[in-house]
Protein backbone atom coordinates (compact mmCIF):
# COMPACT_ATOMS: atom_id res chain seq x y z
CA UNK A 1 0.00 0.00 0.00
CA UNK A 2 1.59 3.56 -0.84
CA UNK A 3 0.01 6.46 0.46
CA UNK A 4 0.20 9.96 -0.29
CA UNK A 5 -2.29 12.71 1.45
CA UNK A 6 -3.54 12.01 4.77
CA UNK A 7 -5.33 15.28 5.37
CA UNK A 8 -8.56 16.23 3.84
CA UNK A 9 -8.01 13.63 1.02
CA UNK A 10 -6.75 10.76 0.88
CA UNK A 11 -4.97 8.84 -2.63
CA UNK A 12 -3.58 5.85 -2.13
CA UNK A 13 -3.21 2.41 -4.00
CA UNK A 14 -4.49 -0.46 -2.23
CA UNK A 15 -4.34 -3.79 -4.34
CA UNK A 16 -5.92 -3.25 -7.98
CA UNK A 17 -7.67 -0.33 -7.05
CA UNK A 18 -6.74 3.59 -6.64
CA UNK A 19 -8.82 4.76 -3.39
CA UNK A 20 -10.14 8.71 -3.22
CA UNK A 21 -11.39 9.26 0.29
CA UNK A 22 -13.06 12.33 0.72
CA UNK A 23 -11.92 13.01 4.24
CA UNK A 24 -13.67 15.56 6.19
CA UNK A 25 -16.06 13.31 8.16
CA UNK A 26 -17.03 15.74 10.51
CA UNK A 27 -18.23 18.29 7.84
CA UNK A 28 -19.85 15.34 6.04
CA UNK A 29 -16.90 15.55 3.45
CA UNK A 30 -17.94 18.91 1.85
CA UNK A 31 -15.87 19.55 -0.91
CA UNK A 32 -13.02 22.40 -0.82
CA UNK A 33 -10.89 23.96 -3.91
CA UNK A 34 -8.00 22.29 -2.64
CA UNK A 35 -9.35 19.08 -2.45
CA UNK A 36 -10.94 19.16 -6.03
CA UNK A 37 -7.03 19.83 -6.44
CA UNK A 38 -6.39 16.32 -5.10
CA UNK A 39 -8.64 14.34 -6.78
CA UNK A 40 -7.64 16.02 -9.80
CA UNK A 41 -3.45 15.02 -9.12
CA UNK A 42 -4.89 11.74 -8.04
CA UNK A 43 -6.51 10.71 -11.03
CA UNK A 44 -3.59 12.15 -13.00
CA UNK A 45 -1.22 9.41 -11.07
CA UNK A 46 -3.75 6.38 -11.05
CA UNK A 47 -4.59 7.02 -14.38
CA UNK A 48 -0.57 6.61 -15.59
CA UNK A 49 -0.16 3.59 -13.03
CA UNK A 50 -0.78 0.34 -15.10
CA UNK A 51 -1.38 -1.47 -11.67
CA UNK A 52 -4.37 0.58 -10.47
CA UNK A 53 -7.19 -1.25 -12.19
CA UNK A 54 -10.14 0.55 -10.52
CA UNK A 55 -10.97 4.08 -9.57
CA UNK A 56 -12.65 4.00 -5.88
CA UNK A 57 -14.38 7.38 -4.39
CA UNK A 58 -15.62 7.21 -1.14
CA UNK A 59 -16.42 9.24 1.85
CA UNK A 60 -14.66 9.12 5.36
CA UNK A 61 -16.97 8.83 8.38
CA UNK A 62 -20.51 7.20 8.67
CA UNK A 63 -22.67 10.45 8.11
CA UNK A 64 -22.47 10.16 3.97
CA UNK A 65 -20.27 10.50 1.35
CA UNK A 66 -20.38 13.95 0.62
CA UNK A 67 -22.77 17.06 1.56
CA UNK A 68 -21.30 19.28 -0.98
CA UNK A 69 -19.07 21.83 -1.74
CA UNK A 70 -17.60 24.25 1.21
CA UNK A 71 -20.67 26.92 0.66
CA UNK A 72 -19.13 28.74 4.04
CA UNK A 73 -16.51 30.01 2.29
CA UNK A 74 -18.36 30.52 -1.23
CA UNK A 75 -20.65 32.91 0.37
CA UNK A 76 -17.80 34.93 2.48
CA UNK A 77 -16.28 35.36 -1.02
CA UNK A 78 -19.27 36.53 -2.96
CA UNK A 79 -19.83 39.23 -0.42
CA UNK A 80 -16.69 41.05 -0.91
CA UNK A 81 -16.84 40.47 -4.26
CA UNK A 82 -14.51 37.76 -4.31
CA UNK A 83 -13.26 35.08 -7.00
CA UNK A 84 -13.17 31.65 -5.66
CA UNK A 85 -16.32 31.07 -7.83
CA UNK A 86 -15.11 31.71 -10.76
CA UNK A 87 -12.06 29.83 -9.62
CA UNK A 88 -13.66 26.98 -8.22
CA UNK A 89 -16.41 26.05 -10.20
CA UNK A 90 -13.80 26.07 -12.90
CA UNK A 91 -11.95 23.35 -11.71
CA UNK A 92 -15.00 21.61 -10.25
CA UNK A 93 -16.97 21.56 -13.73
CA UNK A 94 -13.77 20.33 -15.74
CA UNK A 95 -13.62 17.78 -12.85
CA UNK A 96 -16.99 16.63 -13.52
CA UNK A 97 -16.42 16.05 -17.05
CA UNK A 98 -13.21 14.03 -17.05
CA UNK A 99 -14.55 11.71 -14.33
CA UNK A 100 -17.36 10.98 -17.06
CA UNK A 101 -14.58 10.35 -19.85
CA UNK A 102 -12.11 8.61 -17.62
CA UNK A 103 -10.43 5.49 -19.45
CA UNK A 104 -10.41 3.61 -15.93
CA UNK A 105 -13.43 2.03 -14.73
CA UNK A 106 -14.39 4.76 -11.61
CA UNK A 107 -16.62 3.14 -8.57
CA UNK A 108 -18.14 6.10 -6.32
CA UNK A 109 -19.84 4.45 -3.09
CA UNK A 110 -22.64 6.63 -2.90
CA UNK A 111 -23.45 5.93 0.74
CA UNK A 112 -25.46 8.02 3.29
CA UNK A 113 -25.85 11.88 2.10
CA UNK A 114 -24.89 12.64 -1.05
CA UNK A 115 -25.26 16.07 -2.53
CA UNK A 116 -23.90 19.02 -4.67
CA UNK A 117 -20.85 18.56 -5.59
CA UNK A 118 -20.86 15.04 -3.42
CA UNK A 119 -22.92 14.45 -7.01
CA UNK A 120 -20.51 16.17 -9.36
CA UNK A 121 -17.32 13.13 -8.13
CA UNK A 122 -20.00 10.12 -8.34
CA UNK A 123 -22.98 10.74 -10.34
CA UNK A 124 -20.85 10.62 -13.60
CA UNK A 125 -18.69 7.92 -12.44
CA UNK A 126 -19.12 4.85 -14.60
CA UNK A 127 -20.34 2.57 -11.59
CA UNK A 128 -22.82 4.07 -9.34
CA UNK A 129 -22.90 2.12 -6.15
CA UNK A 130 -26.18 3.77 -3.35
CA UNK A 131 -27.19 1.91 -0.45
CA UNK A 132 -29.87 1.55 1.85
CA UNK A 133 -29.00 4.51 3.91
CA UNK A 134 -28.43 6.91 0.49
CA UNK A 135 -29.84 10.58 1.02
CA UNK A 136 -28.88 12.06 -2.48
CA UNK A 137 -30.46 15.28 -3.29
CA UNK A 138 -29.42 18.81 -5.52
CA UNK A 139 -31.14 21.09 -2.92
CA UNK A 140 -29.52 24.34 -4.54
CA UNK A 141 -32.69 26.27 -5.43
CA UNK A 142 -33.25 26.63 -1.80
CA UNK A 143 -30.29 28.52 -1.65
CA UNK A 144 -30.89 30.83 -4.74
CA UNK A 145 -28.80 28.53 -7.00
CA UNK A 146 -29.15 25.76 -9.67
CA UNK A 147 -28.58 22.18 -9.68
CA UNK A 148 -25.00 22.55 -11.24
CA UNK A 149 -22.12 19.89 -11.27
CA UNK A 150 -23.56 18.76 -14.11
CA UNK A 151 -27.06 18.59 -12.12
CA UNK A 152 -29.00 20.32 -15.49
CA UNK A 153 -27.60 17.10 -17.47
CA UNK A 154 -28.18 14.57 -15.58
CA UNK A 155 -31.44 15.08 -14.03
CA UNK A 156 -32.89 16.26 -17.87
CA UNK A 157 -32.16 12.75 -18.29
CA UNK A 158 -33.98 10.94 -15.91
CA UNK A 159 -37.57 9.43 -17.27
CA UNK A 160 -40.31 12.24 -17.39
CA UNK A 161 -40.30 14.82 -15.04
CA UNK A 162 -39.05 13.15 -12.41
CA UNK A 163 -35.75 15.15 -12.67
CA UNK A 164 -37.54 18.35 -13.01
CA UNK A 165 -39.12 17.43 -9.72
CA UNK A 166 -36.05 16.64 -8.35
CA UNK A 167 -34.35 19.78 -9.50
CA UNK A 168 -37.01 22.00 -8.62
CA UNK A 169 -38.37 20.81 -5.08
CA UNK A 170 -34.96 19.99 -3.97
CA UNK A 171 -36.48 16.76 -2.76
CA UNK A 172 -33.98 13.57 -1.45
CA UNK A 173 -33.80 10.88 -3.16
CA UNK A 174 -33.61 7.22 -1.60
CA UNK A 175 -31.07 4.44 -3.05
CA UNK A 176 -33.63 3.14 -5.70
CA UNK A 177 -35.21 6.16 -6.47
CA UNK A 178 -31.66 7.27 -7.47
CA UNK A 179 -31.48 4.69 -9.58
CA UNK A 180 -34.65 5.23 -11.31
CA UNK A 181 -33.76 8.55 -11.84
CA UNK A 182 -30.40 7.69 -13.55
CA UNK A 183 -28.60 9.09 -11.11
CA UNK A 184 -26.94 5.40 -9.92
CA UNK A 185 -26.77 1.68 -11.19
CA UNK A 186 -27.12 -0.57 -8.44
CA UNK A 187 -28.02 -0.53 -4.63
CA UNK A 188 -25.72 -2.36 -2.69
CA UNK A 189 -26.78 -2.82 1.21
CA UNK A 190 -24.14 -0.63 3.37
CA UNK A 191 -23.54 -3.71 5.27
CA UNK A 192 -21.37 -5.39 2.59
CA UNK A 193 -19.57 -2.60 1.32
CA UNK A 194 -16.56 -3.51 3.25
CA UNK A 195 -17.02 -6.82 1.56
CA UNK A 196 -17.09 -5.32 -1.92
CA UNK A 197 -14.26 -2.75 -1.47
CA UNK A 198 -12.58 -5.94 -0.64
CA UNK A 199 -13.43 -7.76 -3.85
CA UNK A 200 -12.51 -4.16 -5.82
CA UNK A 201 -9.11 -4.28 -4.81
CA UNK A 202 -7.98 -7.58 -5.91
CA UNK A 203 -9.42 -7.11 -9.66
CA UNK A 204 -6.33 -7.84 -11.84
CA UNK A 205 -4.94 -5.34 -14.12
CA UNK A 206 -6.80 -4.67 -17.56
CA UNK A 207 -10.44 -5.55 -15.95
CA UNK A 208 -12.36 -4.10 -18.02
CA UNK A 209 -16.07 -1.84 -17.29
CA UNK A 210 -18.08 -4.79 -17.81
CA UNK A 211 -16.08 -7.21 -15.80
CA UNK A 212 -16.63 -4.70 -12.58
CA UNK A 213 -19.79 -4.72 -13.00
CA UNK A 214 -20.39 -8.18 -12.85
CA UNK A 215 -18.65 -8.09 -9.54
CA UNK A 216 -20.91 -5.19 -8.24
CA UNK A 217 -24.02 -7.05 -9.79
CA UNK A 218 -23.32 -9.98 -7.26
CA UNK A 219 -23.55 -7.74 -3.85
CA UNK A 220 -26.43 -5.95 -5.21
CA UNK A 221 -30.04 -5.88 -3.74
CA UNK A 222 -31.44 -5.46 -7.70
CA UNK A 223 -34.14 -2.98 -6.35
CA UNK A 224 -34.62 0.28 -9.62
CA UNK A 225 -37.63 2.08 -8.37
CA UNK A 226 -38.45 3.54 -5.02
CA UNK A 227 -41.19 5.97 -3.27
CA UNK A 228 -40.93 9.19 -5.53
CA UNK A 229 -40.95 6.10 -8.62
CA UNK A 230 -44.33 4.99 -7.68
CA UNK A 231 -45.46 9.08 -8.23
CA UNK A 232 -44.33 9.63 -11.85
CA UNK A 233 -47.75 9.44 -13.66
CA UNK A 234 -48.91 12.70 -11.17
CA UNK A 235 -45.50 14.23 -11.32
CA UNK A 236 -45.52 14.07 -15.43
CA UNK A 237 -48.48 15.91 -15.30
CA UNK A 238 -47.68 18.39 -12.71
CA UNK A 239 -44.17 19.11 -13.84
CA UNK A 240 -44.79 19.01 -17.73
CA UNK A 241 -44.14 22.78 -18.34
CA UNK A 242 -41.77 25.32 -19.90
CA UNK A 243 -42.86 27.77 -17.32
CA UNK A 244 -42.94 27.67 -13.52
CA UNK A 245 -46.03 29.87 -13.52
CA UNK A 246 -47.86 26.81 -15.23
CA UNK A 247 -46.27 24.22 -12.83
CA UNK A 248 -47.30 26.25 -9.99
CA UNK A 249 -50.89 26.17 -11.35
CA UNK A 250 -50.87 22.71 -12.10
CA UNK A 251 -50.44 22.48 -8.25
CA UNK A 252 -52.95 24.93 -7.16
CA UNK A 253 -55.55 23.14 -8.99
CA UNK A 254 -54.40 19.33 -8.20
CA UNK A 255 -56.30 19.26 -4.62
CA UNK A 256 -53.85 15.76 -3.53
CA UNK A 257 -51.93 15.80 -0.03
CA UNK A 258 -49.05 15.42 -3.17
CA UNK A 259 -49.60 18.25 -4.91
CA UNK A 260 -50.28 20.57 -1.54
CA UNK A 261 -47.09 19.47 -0.09
CA UNK A 262 -45.14 19.95 -3.25
CA UNK A 263 -46.39 23.70 -3.32
CA UNK A 264 -45.67 24.38 0.18
CA UNK A 265 -41.87 23.30 -0.72
CA UNK A 266 -41.67 25.38 -3.94
CA UNK A 267 -43.32 28.09 -1.80
CA UNK A 268 -39.69 27.86 0.13
CA UNK A 269 -37.63 28.15 -2.68
CA UNK A 270 -36.05 31.39 -4.82
CA UNK A 271 -38.21 32.37 -7.16
CA UNK A 272 -35.66 33.51 -9.81
CA UNK A 273 -33.86 30.08 -8.81
CA UNK A 274 -36.43 28.17 -10.13
CA UNK A 275 -36.97 29.82 -12.91
CA UNK A 276 -33.36 29.48 -13.45
CA UNK A 277 -33.14 25.82 -12.78
CA UNK A 278 -36.34 25.28 -15.01
CA UNK A 279 -34.67 27.03 -17.90
CA UNK A 280 -31.77 25.01 -17.82
CA UNK A 281 -33.15 21.60 -17.40
CA UNK A 282 -35.18 22.55 -20.66
CA UNK A 283 -32.21 23.42 -22.49
CA UNK A 284 -29.94 20.88 -21.33
CA UNK A 285 -32.91 17.94 -22.75
CA UNK A 286 -31.63 19.47 -26.14
CA UNK A 287 -28.15 19.06 -25.06
CA UNK A 288 -25.93 16.54 -26.51
CA UNK A 289 -23.09 16.17 -24.12
CA UNK A 290 -22.48 17.02 -20.34
CA UNK A 291 -19.54 19.69 -21.69
CA UNK A 292 -22.51 21.42 -23.08
CA UNK A 293 -24.46 21.79 -20.26
CA UNK A 294 -21.33 22.30 -17.63
CA UNK A 295 -20.75 25.47 -20.14
CA UNK A 296 -23.80 26.60 -19.82
CA UNK A 297 -24.27 26.18 -15.96
CA UNK A 298 -20.59 28.05 -15.87
CA UNK A 299 -22.00 31.17 -17.45
CA UNK A 300 -25.47 30.98 -15.03
CA UNK A 301 -23.09 30.11 -11.86
CA UNK A 302 -21.04 33.22 -12.26
CA UNK A 303 -24.42 35.60 -12.27
CA UNK A 304 -25.78 33.56 -9.49
CA UNK A 305 -22.36 34.43 -7.09
CA UNK A 306 -22.77 38.31 -7.88
CA UNK A 307 -26.44 37.56 -6.73
CA UNK A 308 -28.37 38.84 -3.34
CA UNK A 309 -30.42 35.86 -3.29
CA UNK A 310 -27.20 33.31 -3.28
CA UNK A 311 -25.70 35.59 0.02
CA UNK A 312 -29.39 35.49 1.30
CA UNK A 313 -30.33 31.81 0.94
CA UNK A 314 -26.66 30.71 2.48
CA UNK A 315 -27.18 32.70 4.93
CA UNK A 316 -30.54 31.20 6.02
CA UNK A 317 -29.65 27.86 5.75
CA UNK A 318 -25.89 27.82 7.14
CA UNK A 319 -24.98 30.82 8.60
CA UNK A 320 -27.45 32.11 10.89
CA UNK A 321 -29.54 29.18 10.39
CA UNK A 322 -32.82 30.64 10.27
CA UNK A 323 -34.27 29.23 7.67
CA UNK A 324 -36.06 32.05 6.38
CA UNK A 325 -34.70 34.00 3.54
CA UNK A 326 -35.59 37.05 1.97
CA UNK A 327 -35.45 36.19 -1.77
CA UNK A 328 -35.48 39.07 -4.45
CA UNK A 329 -37.82 39.05 -6.36
CA UNK A 330 -40.30 37.17 -3.68
CA UNK A 331 -42.68 36.06 -6.46
CA UNK A 332 -42.39 33.39 -9.12
CA UNK A 333 -44.59 36.36 -11.40
CA UNK A 334 -42.02 39.13 -10.42
CA UNK A 335 -39.36 36.97 -12.72
CA UNK A 336 -38.68 38.59 -15.57
CA UNK A 337 -36.79 37.81 -18.98
CA UNK A 338 -34.56 40.32 -18.10
CA UNK A 339 -33.59 38.93 -15.06
CA UNK A 340 -33.06 35.79 -16.71
CA UNK A 341 -31.39 36.81 -19.91
CA UNK A 342 -27.36 37.45 -17.41
CA UNK A 343 -27.52 34.05 -16.28
CA UNK A 344 -27.39 32.71 -19.92
CA UNK A 345 -25.49 35.21 -21.83
CA UNK A 346 -21.67 34.15 -22.82
CA UNK A 347 -19.07 35.40 -20.53
CA UNK A 348 -16.45 36.10 -23.75
CA UNK A 349 -13.24 35.30 -22.28
CA UNK A 350 -14.16 33.49 -18.78
CA UNK A 351 -16.34 30.82 -21.17
CA UNK A 352 -15.80 27.23 -19.34
CA UNK A 353 -13.13 24.98 -21.44
CA UNK A 354 -12.08 21.87 -21.53
CA UNK A 355 -8.81 20.03 -22.44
Amino acid sequence: MTSVEEGDLVARVEGAAGIIRLNRPKAINAVTLEMFRDVEKALDRFEADPAVAVILLEGAGERGLCAGGDIRTLWESSKVNGDLGKILWREEYILNARIKKFPKPYVAFMDGIVMGGGVGLSAHASHRVVTDRTKLAMPEVGLGFFPDVGGTYLLSRSPGEIGTYFGLTGQTMNGPDAIHAKFADWVVPALKLPELREALTRLRSGVNAADVGKLIDGFATGEIAGPVAAKEPAIDALFGFDRMEDIFSALKRDGSDFAQATLKTLNEKSPRGMVVTLKLLRLARRSSSLEECLVREYRAALEVFRSDDFREGVRAAVIDKDRNPTWSPPRIEDVTPEMLAPYLAEIGADELKFN
